[in-house]
């Protein structure tokens, strides 16, 4: 299993959101470098929720539960999308502040390349957040 993590401004589209859909197609990634992670995803993995925005928070997990295919919102064949299901909320966010100052987190994506949408997690980070979110 590999472990993932997906950003997502909370007023475009929220955890809440998939809670309420259960699942949806994960669509309007457009840069290469996050297209290439949403390809490597496998239907099983499972993916941390992080909300941008005001918020910037881990805020639960989802699962993938279909691989990449064409983007239906995308103007060119390039661009790619995984459908993602709904599997839990975290029993408290886990802030950015947080995670930068949680050395087991020190080297994850999100604190080098802060614009990036989609990104892998070690086991390790991904066990660590949950942990934290249990706090």
């Amino acid at each position: 299993m590999q472990y993932w993590l997906v950003k997502s401004d909370p007023d475009e589209y929220s955890l809440g959101d998939l809670e309420r859909e259960g699942t949806t197609a994960w669509t309007g990634v457009r840069n290469f470098q996050a297209r290439n992670y949403l390809r490597r995803m496998k239907v099983g993995d499972r993916v941390v929720v992080y909300h941008s925005g005001g918020e910037r928070a881990a805020v639960g997990i989802a699962r993938v539960v279909r691989t990449a295919y064409p983007d239906p919102t995308a103007d060119s064949d390039q661009w790619e999308c995984v459908d993602l299901a709904f599997e839990r909320r975290f029993v408290r966010p886990v802030t950015l502040d947080e995670i930068k100052r949680t050395p087991r987190l020190a080297s994850m994506i999100l604190l080098k390349q802060s614009r990036l949408s989609v990104m892998p997690l070690t086991a390790e980070q991904y066990e660590t957040l949950l942990t934290l979110a249990k706090r």
